[in-house]
């Protein structure tokens, strides 16, 4: 079970339509960790290994969701150092997990994988200084809040800490790495960790450094669990053929085609349904919905 940032086949016109959707955001976000890099001290091998992973293409999905939860609720917040911490935290994931020790995979998007690039070392240590990154961004965005800023930085950690930690995005590879059977539970426990983990932290950022009601937070995170399992059942659905061959972990395989289209869609609309209840149903999160349902009808 792989967890690729693009989950539609690059030849299929929802990728087009991602493309554009993304496409004002990735600027923006593009803009800003340049940005960040060039303040991350003087040059050296650690500072171009980060920038090195930062800088290899992506669809820039997980920030894009902060900003578009965000600008539904009070679009004079700036949310942007938050964005970045997801991005960063997710690299980081991504380096980790191209590791001899982990998947033991040379390439990434393209490109060699950073410790391909700049060796072992050098790449677990440019994994650690962005998480690092990640949560000093954390606090930088809470200081610029016009209110609550103890409240929201509080809450923030709690979720980055968790959805990251060994509940999370860490424990998620583990299982993963290591899965006690194949069961479907097994396989949702994983898809739960180490994928939706990351896009709860998405939606809980906008939310959060948007100015949302802190006591809908639970809401929130059930919209990110709906959007979180209708991505990787995208990913797993494009790689039923290899995993079917190969008994990658995949709940494609493990549910049968039909029955796996069948989940998708009740999360698609159970997503779009918490959308509308929490007030963010905006063009640019409806339009990602339509472009995912889009993306498996095609194929």
């Amino acid at each position: 079970m792989e967890n690729r940032q693009a989950s539609v086949k690059s030849a299929d016109p929802s990728k087009m339509k991602l493309d554009t959707l993304l496409a004002p955001y990735q600027k923006r976000i593009e803009s800003a960790i340049e940005q960040h890099v060039q303040a991350m001290g003087p040059k050296n091998i650690l500072k171009d290994a980060c920038a090195y992973v930062l800088a290899t293409p992506g669809k820039r999905l997980r920030p894009a969701l902060v900003l578009m939860v965000q600008e539904m609720l009070k679009p004079s917040f700036d949310a942007m150092s938050s964005a970045l911490a997801i991005e960063f935290f997710h690299t980081a994931s991504l380096i980790a997990d191209d590791l001899p020790c982990m998947d033991d995979d040379d390439e990434r998007r393209n490109r060699p994988s950073a410790h391909k690039k700049f060796g072992e070392a050098t790449a677990l240590l440019a994994s650690y200084a962005l998480i690092a990154e990640g949560y000093g961004l954390i606090a930088k965005n809470a200081a610029a809040l016009p209110s609550k800023q103890d409240s929201v930085l509080q809450l923030a950690l709690e979720n980055s800490t968790f959805n990251t930690g060994i509940f999370g995005a860490t424990g998620g590879q583990l299982y993963d790495l290591m899965p006690p059977d194949r069961s479907e539970a097994t396989i949702r426990r994983i898809i739960h960790m180490k994928t939706t983990s990351l896009f709860e932290i998405s939606f809980v950022f906008g939310w959060l450094f948007g100015g949302g009601d802190l006591d809908r937070l639970e809401d929130i995170k059930k919209t990110a669990s709906h959007f979180g399992l209708g991505f990787q059942i995208l990913d797993d659905l494009d790689d039923y053929e290899r995993d079917l061959r190969e008994r990658g972990l995949n709940i494609a395989v493990e549910l049968g085609i039909q029955k796996t289209k069948d989940l998708f869609a009740s999360e698609m609309d159970a997503f779009r349904k918490s959308l509308r209840h929490l007030g963010i149903d905006s063009r640019a999160l409806l339009t990602l919905a339509d472009i995912m349902e889009s993306s498996i009808s095609s194929d």
